[in-house]
């Protein structure tokens, strides 16, 4: 095969990895301090994703400048969602938010689809279809401004996790929610910070997204299975691990549609999902426990 054809098809497909480090890296956030998967997570970057939509036919917000108000009205969201909805209907139990984040998805899901219908959506903007060269290949430019914006962000993460106050108390709450109450940090509080941080990430995913996707009712589900298989194979709670596990799943989705076709692609992904199951449950840097 021509090297140019690998070269152009390793080039999408680590540009489209930094999209799925994005939409990972705040399932990988709510998992590390809630330790609960968020089956609610593909419902509510459609949600996102029509935000962004209505905002640029409604309002002519260009979707990387509906940043500023995407990623805070997604924190302020998830902040009250889990304040006054999943925090106080769980009773202290993860069990019960694994079903209330479910149902919640399920309530999404159809109230998208009576009040969008099940028609996909697009956007038009003028610098949708500039291309700049890079190597032997032409590549879209909206895909280099997401990567870039995703690993820009995903290290504004990082570094607000690692540096900040809050974010060593959403570690301390991670690490052990019984000292950190004893120490006097409200725990309950952080979990809806990180919730809203965590919903804050689909914010910025979905403004990165539009100009190179669709959305309808059903595209989180398209984003969902991939972030998870995403946050499993990097390490649950590893946010290095969604980075590298985010690239590899780009790369494997990008071959997988050069050789089996893009219908077929996406076998690629499930079968390192199986295979990390099967040989490493704990992901490339996930800790045992």
């Amino acid at each position: 095969m021509d090297l140019s054809i690998i070269a152009a098809a390793t080039i999408n497909g680590i540009l489209l990895g930094g999209i799925y480090t994005l939409v990972a890296s705040g399932l990988t956030l709510i998992y590390g301090v809630l330790h609960i998967i968020n089956f609610a997570h593909g419902s509510l970057l459609m949600l996102a994703m029509f935000g962004v939509y209505y905002l640029l036919t409604k309002l002519g917000i260009d979707p990387y400048a509906a940043l500023l108000i995407m990623v805070p009205a997604m924190y302020l969201l998830g902040y009250v969602l889990y304040r006054f909805m999943i925090g106080k209907l769980s009773n202290g139990k993860d069990e019960n938010i694994l079903l209330i984040t479910l149902g919640l998805s399920i309530l999404i899901e159809n109230l998208a689809l009576m009040f969008f219908k099940g028609d996909s959506r697009t956007i038009s903007v003028p610098y949708i279809d500039k291309m700049v060269e890079i190597g032997p290949t032409l590549v879209s430019l909206p895909k280099i401004i997401s990567f870039i914006a995703a690993m820009l962000l995903c290290g504004a993460l990082g570094l607000l996790i690692q540096r900040t106050d809050i974010g060593r108390a959403i570690r301390a709450v991670a690490r052990e929610r019984v000292g950190a109450r004893l120490v006097g940090i409200d725990v309950e509080r952080v979990f809806a910070i990180s919730y809203g941080i965590g919903l804050a990430t689909l914010g910025a995913a979905a403004c990165l997204l539009m100009p190179i996707f669709y959305v309808s009712p059903t595209t989180g589900h398209v984003f969902v299975m991939v972030a998870f298989t995403v946050v499993v194979l990097g390490g649950m709670g590893s946010f290095l691990g969604a980075v590298v596990g985010g690239l590899i799943v780009g790369l494997t989705e990008s071959f997988g549609g050069l050789f089996l076709g893009e219908s077929l692609g996406q076998i690629g992904i499930s079968l390192i999902f199986i295979l990390i199951l099967l040989f490493k449950p704990s992901g490339l840097f996930g800790a045992k426990r």
